[in-house]
Formats: C-alpha cells, structure tokens, sequence
C-alpha cells in the first residue's frame, strides 16, 4: 500500500465512491414494494425513502465547496466516504421505516459531499490535457452504475434480501477509505483575498425548511394530510423556504444565487429540469409498484423493464448533440417532450403493462426522446451564463434537477394513496396508472415551458486568444 501512486489512487477512490453513489440513487427503485410489505407500511410511505435520500443530497451539495476549501479535499471527501459507508450498514440493518429513512438521509448528505470534492481531487490531480483520458473511466460511475441499479436491485432483492441493496456498499466503502487513507494527498486551494463567507443564515433557513417539507410530502400521503406532524411540518417548512428565498435574493454572498435566473434562458432550463426530472423519476417509481403490486411482477422484473430507460439515456447524449446545430433549441426540446408526454401516458394505458417488451420498448423511448430535450435544454440555457457564476449555476441547477425528482416521487405517491392504492397488499391497478398519467402531465407542461427556448443554438465559446464580442465594440 506504501508504493501506491497519488493520481492511480485519485481514480480508483473517485470511481469506487461514485460507483457506490450512483447504484444508491435507482437500486431501491424495484425493492420499495418488498420493503413497505416487510416493516407493514403502506406502500404510498415507502416514497420516503427516496426521497429523504434526495432531499438530503440537495442540501449537501450548497456547502460540498466551501467545506473542501476549510477542512481539506482528501479529509472532506474521505469523512464523507466512511459517513456514506456506515450509513449504508445502518440502512441494511434497519427494522423500521423511520431507522430507515433517518440513514438514507445521512446518506444522502455524504453522497451529497462525495461528487463535488470528489470531481475536485480528480482536477486537482489531473491537468485539463489529460482528463480527457479519464472519459473511460468516469463513463463507469456517471452512466453504468444508475443503468445497473435497478435491475441488480431486484436480483438481490429476489434472491437474497432488500437489506442486500445497502450492505453490498460496505466492502467497496472500507477497500476505497483505506486505499485513500494512504495514497491520496492532502491540497488546499488558497484563494486571492480568502474564500467567500459561508451563509451560514441561509443554510439555517433552507435545511430545516427542506427537511420539514420532506417529511410532510413522504408521510402525507399515508399518514393523512390533516394529521398533526404533517399538519405542523408543511406550513412550517414554506414559511421557511420562504424565507429563504427572500434572504437569498439579498445576501450579499448567498448560499444559492437566485438572482441567476433573471436570465431568461437559464430561468427556463431551471423551470425545466424540475418538471422533467419530477416526470421521470415519478414515473420510475411509480411503474414498478405498477408492475409488481397490480400485474404480479417479481422485484427483478420490475428492475428489468425500466433498466432500457438507462441506454436510451445513454444514446439521447449522442443524438442532442448532432441535431441541436441543426434545429436549435426550441425545435428540438418541444417535440421530444411532446413525444415524451405520448410515451409516458402509454404506459398507463391498459394491456400495455402486461407485455414485457412493449414495456422495455417505451422505457428505451423514454430515455431517449426525454433524454435528448433535457440534454439540449441543459447546454441551451446555460448559453448567456457568464464564466464567473458558472459554479453558481450549476451548482443552483443541480438542486433544482434533484428536489424535483423528490416532488415528483412524493406527488406519484400521493396520486396513489388518493386512490387507494395505499396498501402493500393493494392490487388494483388504477390508482398507479393515474399517478403515471400525472407524470405525463408534468412533462406536458414541460413542453410549454420549453417554447420560451431560443430558437438558435449557442454558438462555440471564444478560445482565450479572440476577442469577445464586447471587446470588439470597445474597440470600435
């Protein structure tokens, strides 16, 4: 271990942690029905899982920099490893729903911290001619790993356990920690006139807001609206999102720059990225509750049918790419969201669910066509974003993306509950394929919005040597 190379342990510490991050985020997916029948819940409550998971990402991503910055890159990013591992123990070892959902969300939290610190090692370690080699690596964790998820979910599921989902995350947690304990080095970035100063009053309004609405939109739906903790916690938590909001648009250093989206371009691919990542991620939860609680399926065949969805995301990146210069933005996003909308609704439609490769068929579609608006939206709207608030948009956009695909878990999950389908041992189907209508309808509005897209594609960035456009009218 001695002899260990700092760049050979970068990769292999980032690849293992982001291998680990990205199965967490769809191996529960196909397992949620198993796991609302073992703890007797009903499986309108399982949604919590997820979406304490990715609520809590969503908090840690705001404050993943500034921490790398204060305490260290490789002591960050190595605590955030060990915490992530051992709450996935304790996920694994849980005989409640509620132990269950308080270690997703510490898990959430490290996972949260583990892609930003994580992403930073690897420049740190890596000039920018070399991190194309890197392409072969990272493809590894970024698109493989989510594309596995679901259908090794419910193979463990099926054959061994659910709490197999997590402790399958523990060897590979310790291997990673104690290659990174002695191979990779300790940098700090020490910046011109000291680092901004963390916000700490936003943070202080926005978790507890984030975490109070978690908690009302996870156990509303089986709970019931009106009962006195999901009564307190959802006028609580707006009344501090509120809040937050407001003190984020006068901070001078805010955690999240909200004032971003005055840019049209940008404010539409926000709007965006919320609607289609709450259509998407609720109808991945919704159709395989759908396929094992009303058709019978098994836990792996769920995992199976939405597994295409992950290659037809993975093809959209090369399609966008090639028919953007060509259409331009507008042109491109609204069809395939249309089309997206006509996918999706299929997959509510009776006897198409019976047919197990109707069903791989449209998931493909899915990832495809809605793959290809989000991939166009994403690179259109950050288009006008100027270099120096790029981390800050990104970094706002990200949030956005991952609270929506909370929502649209949570909003799928009320759908379902509202219509009885709120028991484990529920089999009618009705109640899910309206909660997958209503996903359709979020990527319906999603098309509307994406009629305030330019109609021209973004040209290429400058290189450092030519001259900007403002440039050349100053000196004119």
């Amino acid at each position: 271990m001695k002899g260990v190379n700092p760049r050979v342990a970068v990769v292999i510490v980032y690849t293992a942690a982001m291998c680990m991050n990205g199965l967490d985020s769809t191996i529960v997916g196909p397992a949620l029905l198993t796991i609302a029948r073992d703890f007797g819940e009903p499986v309108s409550a399982a949604n919590t899982v997820e979406v304490a998971f990715l609520v809590a990402l969503a908090v840690a991503l705001p404050v993943a920099g500034w921490l790398g910055d204060r305490f260290g890159t490789k002591r960050v990013f190595l605590g955030s490893l060990a915490v992530f591992t051992a709450a996935s123990a304790a996920c694994g070892l849980s005989q409640g729903l509620t132990a269950l959902v308080l270690a997703r969300v510490v898990q959430g939290i490290a996972g949260g911290l583990l892609t930003p610190v994580g992403m930073t090692l690897l420049f740190r370690a890596f000039p920018p001619h070399e991190r194309m080699k890197l392409s072969k690596v990272l493809i590894v964790p970024t698109a493989l790993m989510p594309a596995l998820g679901p259908p090794l979910g419910g193979f463990l599921t099926e054959h061994f356990s659910w709490h197999w989902l997590f402790f399958v995350n523990v060897p590979i947690g310790v291997a990673a920690v104690l290659v990174g304990v002695v191979g990779l080095r300790e940098e700090k970035e020490e910046t011109a006139g000291g680092a901004a100063p963390f916000d700490v009053p936003g943070f202080l309004l926005a978790t507890p807001a984030l975490g109070l609405l978690t908690y009302a939109l996870g156990f509303g739906p089986a709970h019931g609206w009106t009962s006195p903790s999901v009564a307190v916690a959802g006028p609580l938590g707006l009344i501090l999102l509120v809040a937050g909001c407001v003190h984020q648009l006068r901070a001078k250093n805010p955690l999240l720059e909200l004032r971003l989206l005055a840019d049209k371009g940008f404010a539409s691919a926000t709007v965006l990225a919320l609607l289609t990542s709450a259509g998407l991620m609720g109808v991945l939860f919704a159709f395989p509750l759908l396929y094992q609680a009303a058709l019978g399926a098994s836990a792996l065949d769920a995992g199976l049918s939405v597994f295409p969805e992950a290659l037809g995301l993975m093809l959209a990146s090369q399609v966008a790419d090639r028919l953007m210069p060509k259409l331009g933005p507008r042109l491109l996003a609204v069809p395939a969201l249309l089309l997206a909308t006509g996918v999706f609704a299929a997959l509510a439609v009776p006897g198409v669910a019976e047919s197990a490769w109707a069903v791989r068929a449209l998931m493909f579609c899915v990832g495809l066509v809605l793959g290809t608006a989000v991939l166009t939206v994403q690179i259109a709207g950050f288009a006008d974003v100027p270099p120096p608030a790029m981390g800050q948009a990104m970094g706002l956009f990200t949030i956005v993306r991952t609270l929506g695909g909370a929502l649209g878990i949570a909003a799928t999950a009320a759908v379902i509950a509202a219509g009885g389908g709120s028991h484990a041992q529920d089999t009618a189907p009705g109640p899910y394929r309206a909660a997958i209508l209503v996903t359709a309808g979020l990527v319906a509005l999603g098309a509307l919005c994406a009629l305030r897209m330019p109609r021209e594609a973004p040209g290429p960035p400058p290189f450092d040597d030519e001259p900007r456009d403002e440039e050349m009218q100053a000196a004119a």
